[in-house]
């Protein structure tokens, strides 16, 4: 792969289920859209899926191979893009081991995102301890590829702001500016609503579609959409605020002058749900569709998905333990690979 003069791009998914409509507004197609002029690695990452997933380790297993695949189908390319397995990069749990004596238990449990993630998945206080250090974790993974840009949602920005205050911290005490801080690239719409309308779209939630998703089943998911209670007629003047149909629209549609007079035809009366929702489901299928086709093809050959996950690995790991290495030389801590350090 040659080297780019652009920013480094991390990002990365959990395999814990095949990734949906809310990773793609969320990330996906900014990832499709910057490999050509960015260093970017996408990094599976299994040991995070353990944080709430320990009782099914098999699962993340499965699922490793699923989100290559769907990497591969929205259009990532391998000979730009390096694709990359956590739990085989050593450097990321070294840096997390280290990182958590530069934060406290107390600013884990304030990271808004955190926070969501607990009250969601119903912990109290029986939250997993690698859950409550996720926040350490990212910041690991993200420099120790010195990465400048994060294409993340909306709801993961609290995790590259506690991952700068962790390389602050970091650079201070190394005495010179090691790792650079990272920004978040959010998309306009950063956080896709779930069919349902009543939190993000989530597998664990029942409420996505998936991005292998059949013509079938995303006409019965539009169905299930949230649209507005008080909108009992066509006639009847409707709220777009709210409107989960609308949402996935302005996501989606390539149209926004045709969405915008929808807009407005909605809040005066005359435009039915069911033709709204008919709209939503053609444009849904039209995007899924090539994504469902080109992986059902490359699913065909799992021999080359696990050789570009091999691959991308290999690439990726001579980068993190350069940078395990440099930090933890910064810190003045002792390294037996290093010729200089002494007892």
């Amino acid at each position: 792969m040659p080297p780019l003069s652009h920013a480094v791009i991390l990002t990365g998914d959990r395999p814990t289920g095949p990734l949906h409509l809310g990773h793609y507004v969320g990330s996906l197609r900014n990832r499709v859209a910057l490999q050509h002029s960015h260093d970017q690695y996408l990094l599976i990452a299994d040991m995070q899926a353990l944080t709430d997933n320990a009782g099914d380790p098999g699962k993340v297993r499965r699922n490793v191979i699923e989100v290559a695949l769907d990497y591969l189908a929205i259009g990532i390319d391998p000979a730009c893009s390096t694709i990359c397995l956590q739990s085989a990069l050593p450097a990321l749990a070294e840096l997390t081991l280290l990182y958590l004596n530069f934060v406290s238990v107390a600013r884990l449990e304030r990271n808004p995102t955190i926070r969501e993630e607990i009250a969601t998945r119903g912990f109290g206080r029986d939250i997993p301890a690698g859950f409550l250090c996720y926040p350490a974790s990212q910041a690991a993974d993200i420099t120790a590829f010195k990465a400048e840009l994060v294409p993340v949602g909306a709801d993961q920005a609290p995790i590259i702001e506690q991952t700068n205050e962790l390389v602050r911290r970091l650079n201070r005490q190394i005495g010179h500016p090691l790792l650079p801080e990272a920004r978040a690239l959010i998309p306009p719409i950063g956080r896709l609503p779930g069919v349902d309308g009543k939190a993000k779209m989530s597998k664990s939630q029942d409420n996505a579609i998936p991005l292998s998703a059949s013509d079938a089943d995303i006409a019965a998911a539009v169905q299930r959409m949230f649209t507005d209670p008080g909108h009992v007629r066509a006639t009847d003047p409707g709220r777009v605020e709210g409107n989960v149909v609308f949402t996935y629209l302005d996501a989606f549609d390539p149209d926004p002058d045709a969405v915008a007079a929808l807009k407005a035809h909605y809040r005066r009366g005359g435009l039915g749900d069911a033709a709204l929702k008919e709209r939503l489901v053609a444009i849904l299928q039209t995007t899924i569709s090539p994504i469902r086709e080109r992986r059902a093809t490359l699913a065909k050959d799992p021999d080359f998905v696990v050789d570009v996950l091999r691959a991308g690995t290999a690439r990726a790991r001579g980068r993190t333990e350069r940078t395990r290495r440099e930090v933890t030389t910064g810190l003045g801590l002792f390294d037996l690979h290093s010729p200089a350090s002494s007892a």
